[in-house]
Formats: C-alpha cells, sequence, structure tokens
C-alpha cells in the first residue's frame, strides 16, 4: 500500500506474517547517535525496525523479541544506504527520509501511522485530533496504543502527538527524548 504519506511504504497487515518473522531475512545494526544507541533493521522490503535505548543490548532484545523467528541477513549497500538515511535523520530534524518501510501492524495502526506522517515537522497534534482526522473521533486511546506500537521511531513520527492539555504525554523510547527530538524540529 503506498500512498502520499508512507510513499516507500511496504505496510501490510501483521496477520499476513508468520509470528515473529518466520521465513524472513532481517539485517541490523546498532549505532550511537545525538539521541543515544539506535537500532535499525530492514527486509529486504525495507526499514521495518528503528528503535532507541540507553542500553544497546535492550535494543538487541527488543529486535529479537520483535523478529527472534527471522534469519538473520549480512548487510548489504542497500541497507548501508538506507542505515546513513536513518542516521541522517536521527542526526538532523530537517533531514529528508527517503527509505522504503516494511511496516507489520493492523489495518487500524496502519491508518494511524499514516496520520501521524502528514503532522509537519515542528507541529504536533493531540491524541483526539489524530482520532478526529482518520475519521474515529472517539479512538484517542486506540490512536495512543498505535503510536506505542510504531516501529519505526522517527520515520513514523509518533513523537508529534502530545495530550489533549499540551503535554507530552509518553514516549516508548523515553520521554526526555520526545522532548529533545520535538525542540529540534521547531528549533
Amino acid at each position: 500500500m503506498a500512498d502520499e504519506f508512507l510513499p516507500h511504504a511496504s505496510a501490510v497487515p501483521s496477520a499476513v506474517f508468520a509470528p515473529g518473522g518466520r521465513g524472513e531475512r532481517i539485517c541490523h545494526a546498532v549505532r550511537n547517535s545525538v539521541l543515544g544507541p539506535v537500532l535499525v533493521a530492514a527486509t529486504g522490503r525495507g526499514v521495518c525496525m528503528v528503535a532507541f535505548d540507553d542500553r544497546p543490548e535492550r535494543l538487541e532484545d527488543a529486535l529479537r523479541s520483535r523478529f527472534g523467528e527471522a534469519t538473520p541477513a549480512a548487510p548489504d549497500a542497500v541497507f548501508a544506504a538506507w542505515l546513513d538515511a536513518v542516521l541522517a535523520a536521527v542526526g538532523s530534524a530537517r533531514a529528508r527520509v527517503d527509505v522504503p518501510l516494511d511496516l507489520r501492524g493492523t489495518a487500524f495502526q496502519q491508518t494511524v501511522w499514516r496520520a501521524l506522517c502528514a503532522i509537519p515537522a515542528g507541529s504536533t497534534a493531540s491524541y483526539r485530533v489524530v482520532a478526529e482526522r482518520i475519521g474515529r473521533p472517539g479512538a484517542a486511546r486506540a490512536v495512543a496504543r498505535a503510536c506505542a506500537g510504531n516501529p519505526v521511531a522517527l520515520l513514523v513520527p509518533c513523537h508529534r502527538v502530545v495530550r489533549e492539555d499540551g503535554g507530552l504525554g509518553g514516549y516508548r523510547w523515553g520521554i526526555e527524548r520526545k522532548q529533545r527530538l520535538l525542540d529540534r524540529e521547531r528549533g
């Protein structure tokens, strides 16, 4: 499913894929960044995971938890280019990330993720506003769960979603990181 918000996404419902990534080949790398250790993982279709943690070993654990049945693949030139693009985006709030995505989620999650990509850098929207934008005005909590399930930090900018009162709310990769991302985009 390609669209104007995720032009390079191969967004397929989770049910289409075997549990734990069985049958998939996934390469990954963990690198240091201005936002701390970051893991980038990809299948042959695109980037499937971007995650942050202050402890690199937890990033490896998160990858195994999500894709423990996948076959590890050696990074190649294509993956290296995608990794460089993601790292550029981590390093600069204005970097354009033009990498294919291999997003796995429910139809609802993918609808939310597309809506998040429509929020301009430097702007925010509340969970309620996102729910209204996708035609589900009573689904603010479900939107929050979809944000928490976003597998590709920054590439689907869930950090741009805040509480109704303007408070930051939560962030899977740490509230301080969310604040830094927002400050960078506004600055």
